[in-house]
């Protein structure tokens, strides 16, 4: 796949970023790391800018994640976990994925579509779950853009700056991905826990 992207890319340059952030959101399988860090080196050696690769990733980022909000408003929770089950295997994208960003969105909301936004896999399925509760659209895609921008303007920046050693992103967004997967499943923990007992002490009272 990654073959596939870097040609994409040196073809139709801001035009196969757009494109790929916007199957990239759609399909959390691809990896917009390699797109994102790509791109950012191709500033190096070609007339690509990095606030045009910024931009037009940013903008692809917002037109997948709009795509998503409506998919999960028309489909409903029920329809959307039995889609999840049904097609998941096969683009690599585990229904718990699904669960976990909408028992993300339930307990945060709006922080959840901008902080999720930072987290690979949840980048992407949060925008279901904000489709799926009818957050206000605008709200959602202001969050959304801040969110893509910050990621966007990072992985991107660093492809410039590591020149021709721009795969070297791709292993430090894997540890980062493992490390905050670990702290989101611990600030889950910890809310849950805190909640419990706040409950708690309310019924004992």
């Amino acid at each position: 796949m990654e073959a596939w992207i870097i040609d994409l890319l040196e073809r139709f340059g801001l035009a196969g970023i757009f494109l790929l952030l916007v199957l990239e959101t759609v399909f959390p399988p691809i990896p917009s790391e390699v797109i994102l860090a790509f791109g950012g080196f191709l500033t190096t050696r070609t007339a690509l800018t990095l606030p045009g690769v910024i931009l037009w990733a940013t903008l692809g980022s917002c037109v997948g994640a709009a795509l998503l909000y409506l998919l999960g408003a028309w489909l409903g929770e029920e329809r959307l976990l039995r889609l999840a089950d049904r097609i998941g295997p096969r683009i690599r994208l585990r229904g718990e994925d699904l669960s976990r960003a909408i028992a993300w969105y339930r307990r945060y909301q709006s922080r959840a579509v901008f902080l999720c936004r930072m987290v690979p896999v949840l980048r992407s399925l949060i925008s279901l779950p904000a489709g799926l509760f009818r957050m206000p659209f605008f709200p959602f895609l202001l969050l959304t853009a801040f969110g893509s921008l910050l990621w966007n303007t990072l992985l991107s920046f660093a492809g410039a700056a590591l020149g021709e050693a721009w795969p070297a992103v791709l292993a430090a967004v894997e540890r980062y991905s493992a490390a905050m997967l670990v702290l989101l499943f611990l600030a889950t923990a910890a809310a849950a826990i805190f909640f419990f007992f706040k409950r708690r002490k309310k019924a004992d009272k």
